[in-house]
């Protein structure tokens, strides 16, 4: 998701009467903007709804979301999420850092990637044919 896309269309939507919240992990981005409430979520880029494949934290980040929707106190209202993508900081200089992989991760990721997008390739041939 774009952080900035969301946050224009949302101030856009707020002009016109519809209240908004935006859900990101790009504070700087959306606080720039200024959108009238903004829950964030100290998680890696992708992540504002919670932990994949983790139903109890993205019910917990839709709850807050919408009290904040609710109750917020004043314009430009940032919250911060209460949970943390680890307890170690430096998730934040490994994640996603090819320079800090061994080659034989990078292979493997690519083959589980290149794997994806056969099956997603062979899926959109079978709508094709359907």
């Amino acid at each position: 998701m774009c952080h900035q896309t969301v946050s224009l269309a949302a101030r856009h939507l707020e002009a016109n009467g519809i209240p908004t919240v935006v859900m990101g992990c790009a504070k700087d981005i959306v606080e720039h903007c200024g959108v009238p409430r903004f829950l964030f979520s100290d998680f890696p880029l992708g992540n504002p709804a919670g932990r994949p494949k983790d139903a109890q934290s993205q019910a917990l980040i839709l709850e807050i979301a919408l009290k904040l929707l609710e109750s917020a106190p004043a314009p430009r209202t940032t919250v911060q999420s209460p949970l943390r993508w680890s307890a170690d900081p430096s998730w934040k200089r490994d994640y996603c850092n090819i320079e800090r992989l061994p080659a034989e991760e990078i292979g493997r990721r690519r083959r589980e990637f290149d794997r994806g997008k056969e099956a997603a390739k062979a899926a959109r041939l079978s709508a094709q044919t359907d």
